[in-house]
């Protein structure tokens, strides 16, 4: 089996990593980082922290060195999924794509480019420390399952699955993930942004009781807005957001969006809070909490222009 991570930042590094582990894998990266790149086939992918793990992988900035994958998972951050499928798309001609990221729409942007593609939620969670090395600071669960509209076969759901379980990220299929995917997304908008607007980690943002209100009230927008839309949800956020908060799970976890403010990058925060927003209007579910942090983190993005 041979499988191609796009995208190989902190969630990225942690399937190829992992993946790599197996004998029975293929592991390729691609991703647009030279320094990350070169790192990768001088010595390895490493992970430390949670998991101290060394894969062996090969790694290209070069779409066309990919060769023909039976897997793609996609990690890039959401407003790159465009360029990095259409770039990769020629490797997964009669392969699957899945996608493990944040945010919504990620699966109708990678089926314009596969035709066969696999929805998918993850909650392990990490930072790059330096070119090649990648902080595992939360393990967790990945979910996958067929997109509906252009679905991958569920016995190569499984197949991937399997793989990514062996390789120690435990992986469930199932026949239909959009339960578990809007859990994720109410969880990260609920607190992401929240973390990213004060500088607090998921722990401490709980700690607060007018942030955790706040953090409720997030929660409880996107549970409506998931319920217009007859999804259910496979367990409740505010659970996911309370063990997560505890000591030794993410209490000290920085969120991947309080990482972007710092660096002054562009963060996910339309394909998040800005994603619920769009389908309540299409539902006529008012989200107005959500529009307000929406509205505040475009403000922050605002202020490092020139």
């Amino acid at each position: 089996m041979r499988i191609c991570i796009v995208g190989c930042g902190a969630v990225g590094s942690l399937f190829a990593a992992n993946l790599a582990q197996l004998d029975d894998v293929e592991v390729w990266a691609y991703d647009a980082s030279r320094e990350h790149v070169d790192a990768i086939n001088a010595n390895g992918l490493r992970l430390s922290g949670a998991g101290d793990v060394v894969g062996r992988l090969r790694a290209t900035r070069d779409p066309q060195e990919l060769p023909p994958c039976d897997f793609g998972i996609v990690a890039t951050k959401a407003m790159h999924t465009e360029a990095a499928i259409a770039a990769t798309a020629h490797a997964f001609a009669d392969g699957c794509v899945a996608t493990v990221q944040n945010g919504i729409g990620n699966e109708e942007t990678i089926a314009a480019h596969a035709a066969r593609v696999i929805r998918g939620t993850t909650f392990p969670a990490g930072k790059i420390l330096e070119p090649g090395h990648v902080q595992w600071d939360v393990k967790g669960e990945t979910t996958l399952g067929p997109f509906e509209p252009q679905p991958a076969p569920f016995a190569e759901v499984e197949r991937l699955a399997d793989a990514c379980t062996r390789g120690g990220m435990p992986t469930a299929a199932v026949q239909d993930a959009r339960g578990p995917q809007w859990r994720k997304v109410i969880f990260n908008a609920a607190t992401n942004p929240v973390g990213a607007l004060t500088g607090l980690t998921h722990g401490r943002v709980c700690e607060r009781p007018d942030l955790r209100a706040l953090v409720s009230g997030l929660v409880d927008e996107g549970k409506a807005v998931a319920a217009a839309q007859g999804i259910e949800l496979d367990s409740d956020p505010e659970e996911l957001i309370d063990w997560s908060s505890q000591p030794g799970v993410a209490y000290d976890h920085k969120a991947s969006m309080l990482q972007d403010v710092e660096a002054h990058r562009t963060t996910e925060i339309d394909y998040l809070n800005g994603g619920i927003v769009r389908f309540g209007r299409e539902h006529g579910v008012p989200t107005p909490l959500n529009e307000a942090i929406w509205a505040l983190i475009k403000g922050v993005e605002e202020s490092w222009q020139p």
